[in-house]
């Protein structure tokens, strides 16, 4: 443990309850991504209320009643092509891990990049593609 984590308080919730948070992010992208890692350690030992409202708001609107799966995560992946944010990586996998296929991703590409241009799309390109190679790796 490094000298900066050590001087952090204590977890305030049990070492379970903060994997149990972070399962369902295993079970969408098949790992737990490391801001994601480190925001759950964080608020575990300095609010862990924030945290259980954070993660009870982000499961609401991640998984609506009128959505399955696939179809929202391919909409969050469009979305976050558009601002070209890392997480779009997260949900590609995402999308794909609940059946999407490269046609679906690269179409969802295709709409970003009339509103956004060639970085959307050469993004989105490099994670369809990683995706196809590496799905077992790190993501770049």
């Amino acid at each position: 443990m490094s000298d900066n984590l050590a001087s952090m308080p204590d977890r305030q919730i049990s070492d379970e309850q903060v994997e149990a948070y972070r399962k369902i992010y295993e079970e969408l992208i098949g790992f737990v991504p490391p801001r994601i890692r480190a925001r759950t350690d964080f608020l575990a030992r300095v609010d862990p209320e924030l945290l259980a409202k954070e993660e009870d708001i982000r499961k609401y609107a991640m998984y609506p009643d009128v959505f399955d799966v696939k179809t929202a995560q391919l909409m969050l992946f469009g979305m976050l092509l558009m601002t070209l944010s890392n997480a779009a990586h997260f949900h590609g996998i995402a999308a794909y891990r609940a059946g999407a296929t490269f046609e679906e991703l690269s179409a969802v590409v295709n709409l970003a990049f009339l509103f956004r241009g060639l970085p959307a799309a050469n993004l989105g390109a490099q994670i369809i593609q990683w995706i196809a190679g590496n799905s077992d790796g790190d993501v770049p």
